[in-house]
C-alpha cells in the first residue's frame, strides 16, 4: 500500500570551509533526499525558505523525486562551519531572526525536525520527532502536535533539555509516560546508538568508515530510521542498526539518499566498539594558527570521550632539559598518538618516531604534505587523514577496547 510521507522542518544554506561544501539542504532537505528510495508513495518537503534557496534546492529536488512545498520568506538562513565538528556560525544570528508562523502538517506519516525560526504542528498516524535544539529542545506534543504512534530520536544534550536528565531509560522513561513516544532512540556520538522501549532497550554500533563527513550524519541516521520503522514497519532496532550502516555510508560518501536495506547489508560495513585511554597530542604550537588547531583537536578529542595528554596544556614551555623528558614521559602513558603533521615540525616528527619504536598507535593529520614525505610514516603503519574530522575519528577508533 502506497504511504504518503512529509518531512518538516529547516531547510537552511550549509557552507563548510574544510573540506569545502556549500548546499542548501538543512535537516529537513538532506531528510527527505535521504529516505526518496525507501518509500512508498510521495515524499513532500515542507519548510520555509526564500527564492534563493528555494531555486537551489528545486534541481535536485525533481532528480530525487522530492515535492516541495516550502514557504516562502525573505530571510535566508546561513550556517558556516569551519569543520564539521565546528560549532556553526549562524546569520542572521537567532536573536535577530523573525520568528515566523507555526507550519501546519497532516499526513499519515511524518517526520518532525526542530527549526529555529518557526515550529511545526503535526497530525499524523506515525510520528518521528529529532528535536534538533540542544538547550530549548521541546516535547513533541507541547505545541499540540498529535501522533498515534510516535518514535523520537535525540542526543544526550537534547534528552537533558527535555526530561531533565540524560540517564537513558530515566529520560526514555518521562518520554514513554509524557511525551507518548513508543521507541525512543539515544544518538551517542562515537559510542553508537540505544533503542529504548518500555521493556527492552539494545545498544547499536556505530560503523567505521574510510573518511568522516559529520555535517548531517544525524539527520540520515534519524531519517533512516524513521523510513524503515514508521514507513517500511521494521522493528526499531533492526531500523537503528541500518540507520547506522546508512549514517556511515554517508560520512564516506557526502551523497544521498543512501543505498537500500539490502545494499547497506551487503557493504558489510565494521562495527566498532568503544574503547577508552588517553591520548599524546603532538603537535607544534609556536603560532595563532598552530595553537588554534591544538586546541580544536584537544576539544573534539575530550568531547569524543577520551582522555587526552597535551603538552603545552600539561608541561608548557621551558627549557630543553626540563620539557623534552616530562613530554616522553607523557607519552610514555598514553595509548595513541595524534599527531599534526602540517609543517612536518621537528618535535612532532620526533615524537611519532618514539611512540612508533614503543609500538604506540599513531593517527595523524597531514593535509598539505606531499606523498614522498609521508613515505616512512605510512610505511610504518600510521594512519593519516587528509582532513581534521577524519583524523579525530580515527584516533578516536584506535583507543584499546
Amino acid at each position: 500500500m502506497s504511504r504518503d510521507i512529509t518531512v518538516a522542518g529547516g531547510v537552511y544554506h550549509e557552507r563548510c570551509l574544510q573540506p569545502e561544501w556549500d548546499h542548501v539542504f538543512g535537516s529537513a532537505g538532506r531528510a527527505a533526499f535521504s529516505i526518496a528510495k525507501l518509500a512508498s508513495g510521495r515524499v513532500q518537503l515542507r519548510g520555509y525558505a526564500n527564492s534563493r534557496l528555494s531555486d537551489r534546492i528545486a534541481v535536485e529536488a525533481e532528480l530525487a523525486d522530492v515535492q516541495l512545498d516550502l514557504l516562502g520568506t525573505e530571510q535566508e538562513v546561513t550556517f558556516d562551519y569551519v569543520h564539521t565538528l565546528s560549532v556553526p556560525l549562524i546569520s542572521p544570528p537567532p536573536a535577530l531572526l523573525k520568528r515566523l508562523p507555526d507550519i501546519k502538517v497532516e499526513n499519515s506519516i511524518v517526520i518532525r525536525y526542530g527549526m529555529i525560526e518557526s515550529d511545526v504542528v503535526v497530525s499524523a498516524d506515525i510520528a518521528v520527532y529529532d528535536p534538533q535544539s540542544a538547550f530549548d529542545a521541546q516535547p513533541f506534543r507541547r505545541n499540540g502536535s498529535s501522533a498515534a504512534r510516535l518514535g523520537v530520536v535525540l542526543n544526550r544534550l537534547e534528552m537533558r533539555s527535555i526530561t531533565g536528565t540524560d540517564n537513558p531509560r530515566d529520560g526514555a522513561n518521562w518520554l514513554f509516560h509524557n511525551d507518548g513516544a513508543e521507541v525512543v532512540v539515544l544518538k551517542m556520538g562515537a559510542l553508537g546508538a540505544l533503542v529504548l522501549t518500555p521493556d527492552h532497550q539494545q545498544q547499536i554500533p556505530l560503523y567505521e568508515s574510510d573518511s568522516v563527513w559529520k555535517l548531517g550524519s544525524g539527520d540520515v541516521f534519524s531519517s533512516t530510521f524513521a523510513g524503515l520503522w514508521a514507513i517500511r514497519g521494521t522493528n526499531p532496532v533492526e531500523a537503528a542498526d541500518l540507520a547506522s550502516r546508512a549514517t556511515a555510508w554517508y560520512c564516506n560518501s557526502r551523497t544521498l539518499p543512501p543505498p537500500s536495506p539490502d545494499g547497506l547489508i551487503s557493504a558489510s560495513a565494521t562495527p566498532i566498539k568503544p574503547g577508552s585511554g588517553r591520548i599524546y597530542l603532538a603537535a607544534p604550537f609556536f603560532d595563532l594558527g598552530q595553537r588554534w588547531l591544538v586546541e580544536e583537536a584537544r576539544l573534539a578529542l575530550i568531547d569524543a570521550g577520551a582522555d587526552v595528554f597535551s603538552p603545552v596544556h600539561e608541561i608548557g614551555p621551558g627549557k630543553a632539559t626540563v620539557v623534552a623528558p616530562a613530554d616522553l614521559n607523557g607519552l610514555d602513558g598514553c595509548d595513541v598518538v595524534f599527531a599534526i603533521l602540517n609543517g612536518m615540525d621537528p618535535g612532532t616528527v620526533f615524537e611519532v618516531g618514539y611512540a612508533r619504536k614503543k609500538g604506540i598507535p599513531i593517527v595523524a593529520l597531514a593535509e598539505n604534505e606531499k606523498e614522498e614525505d609521508l613515505k616512512m610514516f605510512v610505511g610504518s603503519g600510521t594512519i593519516v587523514a587528509q582532513d581534521f574530522v577524519t583524523a579525530i575519528y580515527k584516533a578516536i577508533w584506535s583507543l584499546p577496547k
